[in-house]
C-alpha cells in the first residue's frame, strides 16, 4: 500500500495519490497534473480512478486533464451533477484499488455533494479517510458556499448529522486526510497540521465535541467572513469544465518587447508583477499590481484580479510558466503575454518607472505626533486587526480594496502609512493604491510584527472590528 499526500502551500491544498499492485487513484488533483503522472510512472502503476470529494471553490481541479491523459474514470459522490462525463457513486459503494478498497461516504454539509472516502487495507481494516472539506484538522468546512437555495443553517444541520452519524462512527486510529490545511478560506480556523486521526479530532475538534445540534449550527455559522470573490467562479468551472492547460499556456507564453508590452498595457491589459515584494517596491512598471509568487499568490490573484480582462505579466526571468500555471489553478485563462527580459529590459529601454517608499517603524513613530494628515492603514484581516493593532489605525482589509467604494473618497491630502503583518500584503495594497492614483503612501517595513515592538507606537486590542 502506497499513500502520498501532495500538499500545495500556496493554496493550503492537499491532493492524494494511492497505489496498490500497479493500480492507482488520485483524490482532488490540481489542474497541473505532471506530479501525478510522474508518481504513476515511478510506481509502475496505471491511474484508474480520479475521486473528487466535492466541487471545489478555491481551486480548479485537474480531474478533466488527468482523465484525458490517463483514461481514468472521474468519480463524484451522490447528488453531484456535472456537465462532463463522470461516474456518480452511491453511498457505501466500494471501489477496488489493487488489494485496497475505497468506500464512498456521503457527508453533505459543506456542500450537498460532499463525500468522504474510506480507505481499507488488504485485510479490510479501515486505514484512512479522505475527508475533503467535511472535516479538517481542528475545524470543519464552512456551510455557506454555493449549494443551491439552501441556507447556511440548513447545510450546517446536515453537516452536524454527517459528522455524528458517519465520521464519529469510524475507528479512532483511522488517519484523517483533509483537502486543506492552515490558512485555507474553506474553514474558519484550521489547525496547524495537514493530517490527524479520528481519535484526536474527537478529543479536540469543537465540531466533533458538539452534542447539541442547535448550538453546533450557531457556532459553525457565526463569524464567517465573506468568501473570496473567485470562489463561485472556480466552483462553476469545476462543475462545467474548462480549457486544456496547454491551450492556456500557449496563449499566455507570448514574449513582448518593452515597447509592445507598454502598448498592450495602454490598450487595456492589466499588468501583474509577480516578482518578490521587495524587488517590486524598488521599481516597477507604472500601473502594475504586485502579487509576489513568494506568498499566497494564487489566493490573492483570485481575490483581486479580473477574470474578464487581458492580463500581461512581469516576472523574474524564468518564472513565466510557473506564474501562468499557478494562475490557472484558480481559473485564470486570460493571460496574453509577458515582458521579455523582465523588469531589467524595461529599465534598459529607458521607459518610465515607479517605486514605493518603505519606512521603518521608528520613522513612523517619529512622524505620528507631528503630522495631522497621517493615517495608518492596516490591511490585515478583521480578526488580525481585532487581536491587536496600532492605536488610531484604520482597518481596510486587502481583500476589500478592489471594491470601488472603498477608495473612492480617499482624501488626496492624507499621508498613508500602509502595513500588514509582515510586508507581503502591504506591497500589494500599495500597488493597488498607486494604480488608483493615490501616490502619497509609505509602506511600513516588517509590518505589524515589527511595529508592535516599537516604543513610540501604542498597541490596542478590541472585541469589535472597525468597519
Amino acid at each position: 500500500m502506497f499513500v502520498k499526500q501532495l500538499y500545495t502551500n500556496c493554496l493550503s491544498e492537499a491532493a492524494y495519490f494511492i497505489e496498490s499492485n500497479g493500480v492507482a487513484a488520485v483524490i482532488d488533483p490540481l489542474r497541473d497534473i505532471e506530479v501525478y503522472l510522474d508518481l504513476a510512472k515511478e510506481r509502475n502503476a496505471k491511474i484508474q480512478y480520479i475521486f473528487e470529494t466535492h466541487f471545489h471553490a478555491d481551486f480548479v481541479s485537474g480531474h478533466l486533464e488527468l482523465a484525458k491523459a490517463t483514461g481514468a474514470q472521474i468519480v463524484f459522490g451522490p447528488d453531484a451533477v456535472t456537465n462532463f462525463e463522470a461516474y456518480i457513486a452511491k453511498n457505501d459503494e466500494v471501489f477496488n484499488i489493487g488489494e485496497l478498497t475505497l468506500k464512498v461516504l456521503h457527508t453533505p454539509g459543506h456542500t450537498l455533494e460532499s463525500t468522504c472516502y474510506l480507505l481499507s487495507d488488504g485485510q479490510q481494516q479501515p486505514y484512512a479517510v479522505f475527508t475533503g472539506d467535511t472535516l479538517f484538522v481542528g475545524d470543519v468546512g464552512r456551510p455557506d458556499l454555493f449549494s443551491g437555495n439552501l441556507s447556511k443553517e440548513e447545510l450546517a444541520g446536515m453537516l452536524y448529522d454527517s459528522l455524528n452519524n458517519v465520521i464519529k462512527a469510524l475507528p479512532d486510529n483511522v488517519i484523517v486526510y483533509p483537502a486543506h490545511g492552515p490558512g485555507s478560506a474553506c474553514g474558519k480556523n484550521l489547525g496547524p497540521n495537514t493530517y490527524s486521526s479520528i481519535g484526536d479530532e474527537k478529543a479536540t475538534n469543537y465540531a466533533l465535541l458538539a452534542t447539541d445540534k442547535a448550538k453546533f449550527v450557531e457556532e459553525v455559522t457565526t463569524g464567517l467572513t465573506t468568501p473570496p470573490s473567485y470562489f463561485p467562479i472556480n466552483a462553476k468551472i469545476n462543475k462545467e469544465g474548462y480549457d486544456a492547460l496547454q491551450a492556456v499556456m500557449d496563449k499566455a507564453m507570448q514574449p513582448l518587447a518593452p515597447a509592445a508590452f507598454k502598448a498592450k498595457g495602454a490598450s487595456g491589459a492589466l499588468i501583474l508583477d509577480t516578482r518578490p515584494a521587495v524587488e517590486f517596491g524598488d521599481g516597477f512598471v507604472p500601473g502594475s499590481i504586485s502579487i509576489g509568487l513568494e506568498g499566497r499568490f494564487a489566493e490573492w490573484a483570485g481575490s483581486l484580479l479580473p477574470f474578464d480582462q487581458d492580463i500581461i505579466l512581469v516576472t523574474t526571468p524564468g518564472k513565466e510558466e510557473e506564474t501562468v500555471v499557478r494562475m490557472a489553478r484558480v481559473g485564470f485563462e486570460n493571460v496574453v503575454g509577458y515582458l521579455e527580459g523582465g523588469f531589467p529590459a524595461w529599465e534598459a529601454a529607458g521607459l518610465q518607472k515607479d517605486l514605493i517608499i518603505t519606512v521603518e517603524p521608528d520613522e513612523l513613530a517619529m512622524d505620528v505626533p507631528h503630522d495631522e494628515n497621517l493615517v495608518i492603514m492596516d490591511v490585515r484581516k478583521p480578526a488580525e486587526f481585532a487581536s491587536g493593532h496600532i492605536k488610531d489605525a484604520v482597518s481596510l482589509p486587502l481583500g476589500e480594496m478592489t471594491d470601488p467604494g472603498k477608495l473612492a473618497d480617499m482624501d488626496e491630502h492624507l499621508n498613508l502609512y500602509v502595513h500588514c503583518q509582515g510586508g507581503y500584503r502591504s506591497i500589494i495594497a500599495c500597488s493597488i493604491l498607486k494604480k488608483e492614483g493615490i501616490h502619497n503612501i509609505r509602506n511600513v517595513d516588517g509590518g505589524y510584527a515589527k511595529m508592535k515592538d516599537e516604543k513610540g507606537l501604542v498597541v490596542v486590542q478590541e472585541k469589535t472590528v472597525l468597519n
